[in-house]
């Protein structure tokens, strides 16, 4: 995939049409969080800015396990079972847990886990056709949502932390 092609919304080979689009965003957004990161130290990726944040590394660990999650409820219809909680607990819940587990691992240990994690996304996406898109479900508050909305809300929730990534780097480095 070529800068240009990030930069336009459009099919992608080995994908219908629409599904193929959603996989265009994806395919953006991740290459936007990953330059976000690029080069950061053990140091950087662990540093935390007050007792409360996150640290950019949890971060990272969060983007992959939230899409975990959504792997789960969109492709198997089911909620995480008990050793992807285990596995991924920390890293959904981003709090005093996480500030301990997630520490001292290098940059391509979570670009690792991000394309591990991606990868099963990509071919179970592609296994489905554009109609699956479709397909609603109830959320938790009992309102229809469809599969689509589930991964762009995947989407938006990589926009967001992306932001964050980018603040506390300029603190970590600073930092050091």
């Amino acid at each position: 995939m070529t800068a240009t092609d990030l930069m336009r919304i459009s099919d992608v080979p080995g994908f219908p049409p629409q599904i193929g689009r959603l996989v265009s965003m994806l395919n953006y957004v991740r290459q936007t969080t990953l330059q976000s990161v690029a080069g950061l130290s053990v140091d950087a990726l662990d540093y935390l800015h007050d007792a409360k944040s996150n640290s950019i590394g949890a971060l990272l660990a969060h983007i992959a396990a939230t899409e975990v999650g959504y792997q789960a409820v969109t492709f198997d219809s089911r909620e995480l079972n008990s050793a992807e909680k285990i596995e991924w607990g920390a890293a959904l819940e981003l709090n005093d847990r996480a500030r301990i587990e997630i520490r001292g691992h290098d940059l391509d240990y979570y670009v690792e886990r991000l394309g591990e994690v991606r990868g099963k996304t990509l071919v179970e996406l592609g296994r489905r056709g554009d109609q699956w898109l479709d397909e609603s479900t109830s959320g938790s508050t009992g309102q229809g949502v469809n599969n689509y909305f589930k991964w762009f809300h995947v989407l938006t929730h990589e926009v967001n932390h992306r932001g964050q990534i980018r603040w506390l780097r300029t603190r970590a480095t600073k930092a050091q």
